[in-house]
């Protein structure tokens, strides 16, 4: 099911660039990722990590989310926890399960996100400028740096911003699970 979706991303990911008239050069000068490695991307080659994902995304103005909705085969107004559509940068150790997908009716969109112990990961731009983000975390403890100003989340405690610069979230000695919504 992993190398289906790989494929599917892979294909979506060329048809972006052809729609924008890029070439991979130009997509490759956009979102700072070698011309060699989106080919190998476009060719299913590679599975793009978060990182990769999230500069595209900032290239075409999409979440990363959204991205992932164009190449799951359906929509149904129900998800079972089974059906719930998940990808994962094993590289890094992140988890994203989509429990309400993005779609055309629809404005919201909710994560459930789990982070490894002892790892970084910075989004040097937002995807999609002021998209409103809704942070609250399950368990374990974040620390997410927005616009240079950090916070210490923990269990319970929920973060509310603006997404309009550079992102950082960061785990300690234990893994972190939240919930995230964007609107």
């Amino acid at each position: 099911m992993e190398t289906d979706l790989t494929e599917r991303l892979a294909k979506r990911l060329k048809e972006l660039r052809i729609a924008q008239s890029y070439s991979l050069e130009d997509l490759a000068n956009r979102c700072g990722i070698s011309r060699a490695t989106l080919s190998r991307m476009e060719n299913a080659d590679v599975s793009p990590t978060t990182d990769m994902l999230s500069k595209l995304c900032a290239a075409y103005g999409l979440t990363l989310t959204h991205l992932l909705s164009m190449v799951e085969e359906t929509y149904a107004p129900c998800i079972r926890r089974a059906d719930q559509p998940v990808w994962e940068d094993a590289q890094i150790g992140f988890l994203r399960r989509s429990l309400s997908p993005p779609s055309k009716a629809l404005k919201g969109e909710l994560l459930e996100c789990e982070i490894a112990a002892g790892q970084v990961i910075q989004y040097d731009r937002p995807t999609i400028p002021g998209l409103e983000h809704h942070l609250y975390v399950v368990s374990g403890s974040l620390s997410v740096t927005i616009d240079g100003n950090q916070h210490d989340l923990t269990v319970g405690d929920c973060l509310r911003y603006h997404s309009n610069s550079p992102t950082r979230f960061e785990t300690t000695n234990s893994p972190a699970k939240y919930i995230l919504a964007l609107i």
